[in-house]
């Protein structure tokens, strides 16, 4: 099972690696970190490097496409070899997921139009300009094609789909290995569960980091991972 996770310049590096963590266990899973050229890239912040092992060139089908999500995605909008390979693995692929923002470029490749879909909560209304129906649910199934919210939802959405391909018995026991038993601190891990200036202060920490990512941005299409 060919899995394909596309990495680009600026991703936020849970959306890739949380259901990597998951995927990878499957039986059979041969994962491909796939990018426009092979070679390292940087996370949001230059923190953090993260490897493509394959170009796109070298790429043409996967069984699972995974697109992740950050500040990154805002100029491959408008890309279009970007757009033209999401397409393409799209049109033989099994499934077709996303992760927080990546679901943009699902949009912006014209593969949710009259769907539902999800993003993280910050983008949310960016899914109307490309004709998608936005919802607020963590993980969205809509055919082949599954959406999951922001960042740390891409482990829920992996879970989710290892129950399709191997079965639930399967997808609990790669739970139970990787210990994902969430237990937060704090219950404000969606905006409709966060107090106004909780929702205030995580705008503005977004803000400033899709700022500090891009120094010199373009109008603002909505922060989040």
């Amino acid at each position: 099972m060919d899995i394909a996770i596309y990495i680009f310049d600026k991703l936020t590096a849970l959306d890739a690696i949380g259901p990597y963590e998951v995927l990878q266990r499957l039986p059979g899973a041969r994962v491909k970190f796939v990018g426009a050229e092979r070679g390292p890239v940087r996370t949001e912040q230059g923190m953090l490097g993260v490897v493509r092992d394959f170009s796109r060139d070298e790429v043409t089908s996967a069984d699972i496409l995974v697109v992740p999500g950050g500040i990154g995605t805002r100029p491959l909008i408008d890309d279009q070899p970007t757009l033209d390979w999401i397409r393409a693995i799209d049109a033989g692929s099994t499934w077709t997921t996303s992760v927080c923002t990546g679901s943009l470029l699902l949009g912006a490749a014209g593969l949710l139009e009259g769907k539902q879909a999800t993003t993280h909560w910050a983008a949310l209304e960016m899914l109307e300009q490309f004709g998608a129906i936005p919802t607020s649910e963590r993980v969205v199934e809509q055919g082949k094609i599954i959406t999951a919210a922001g960042v740390s939802s891409g482990i829920d959405m992996a879970l989710r789909l290892t129950a399709k391909i191997a079965g639930a018995e399967a997808a609990q026991a790669i739970q139970l290995g990787i210990e994902y038993d969430p237990q937060p601190p704090y219950d404000t891990g969606s905006k409709a569960k966060a107090p106004d200036r909780i929702v205030d202060l995580a705008m503005g920490g977004l803000m400033r980091e899709a700022a500090a990512a891009d120094p010199a941005p373009e109008p603002v299409r909505g922060a989040g991972g």
